[in-house]
């Protein structure tokens, strides 16, 4: 297939893994792009000398192009800005934050843009902002949320209606099935967090990507809304979230709760009662962990054959 989406990046297929936290290292990203599909390094948890150190090792480990992900919230994102522009990294995608910010300061740098929304306000702000492409992100998805809960196939036309630009759609893809429903409703591309989070590659503790692919349906709720939403596995630490937020805590309890590093001890260091444990609502037909070269030839073949299923009932 070829369309806007391929032809912006140069790959061959459609398929764009997430930058998750914790999760998606220069290992992920490499061998998602060298099947043909687009890897991010995923920032939000590298401090700028890891982040340096992890696009380096993704230049060795393939020749295909891959981007890096950056949260606008992180602290020190002019370092990290400034470490993508130096080590020449061809594409960014932004979150978590005004986009006509960094936009310009990339695209001067020849850097193709593209930014994560939730709904249409924020898609025609990135639209004017000058980005290259939008992800519009529904509420099924794994980490931090958009506040309108707005689900994947109603923000999908919603966003495609609204805007002009090529459109990546993301939350509670996991398949070709999937894949082929987000392109019905006027995507271009899709964007996988959850899938890849249960790979070989990922850099996911085996503890996480155990109890991801243990999920059943309803074993992940949206939390900490007074502070940021964020999706979450039910486990020790959700239920102190819940028990302080059904008291009425404050932000300042929640963030004392909430601590350093929580995301860190559950995804990376595998501690799965006091660690945040971040995934998608798709995670409940996740059941396996397989090599992301597999993942991807395996969702791009289920979307040809479903499409030509469905060619053949008209």
């Amino acid at each position: 297939m070829t369309n806007r989406i391929t032809n912006l990046f140069s790959i061959k297929f459609p398929i764009i893994q997430a930058g998750m936290i914790w999760c998606s290292g220069w290992e992920l990203a490499s061998a998602v792009s060298n099947a043909g599909a687009l890897g991010i390094i995923g920032a939000g948890s590298m401090y700028p000398d890891i982040l340096r150190q992890h696009i380096q090792r993704c230049k060795q480990a393939t020749s295909q192009p891959f981007a890096v992900n950056v949260p606008m919230l992180y602290p020190d994102i002019d370092q990290l800005m400034d470490i993508i522009v130096a080590e020449k990294v061809k594409i960014v995608f932004t979150s978590a934050g005004n986009p006509a910010t960094w936009t310009p300061v990339l695209k001067a740098a020849g850097i193709t843009v593209v930014h994560v929304i939730s709904n249409v306000k924020f898609a025609l702000k990135a639209q004017q902002a000058g980005v290259d492409a939008i992800v519009a992100e529904g509420f099924e998805a794994g980490g931090h949320n958009g506040r309108e809960e707005t689900t994947t196939l109603c923000l999908i036309p919603a966003v495609r209606e609204a805007v002009e630009l090529p459109l990546i759609a993301a939350g509670g893809i996991s398949s070709g099935k999937s894949m082929l429903a987000a392109f019905a409703l006027g995507a271009e591309g899709v964007q996988m967090g959850s899938r890849f989070v249960a790979s070989a590659e990922s850099s996911a503790h085996d503890n996480f990507k155990q109890r991801v692919i243990q999920c059943n349906d309803g074993d992940t709720m949206i939390s900490l809304k007074q502070l940021a939403p964020v999706r979450l596995i039910k486990n020790k630490f959700y239920q102190q979230v819940t028990e302080a937020e059904q008291r009425c805590a404050t932000k300042e309890e929640l963030k004392t709760l909430l601590g350093r590093a929580r995301a860190k001890k559950g995804m990376f260091e595998g501690d799965l009662d006091e660690g945040e444990l971040e995934i998608g609502q798709v995670s409940s037909v996740i059941k396996e962990i397989k090599p992301a070269a597999e993942i991807v030839q395996e969702v791009w073949n289920e979307f040809l054959n479903e499409k030509n299923k469905l060619t053949q009932l008209f």
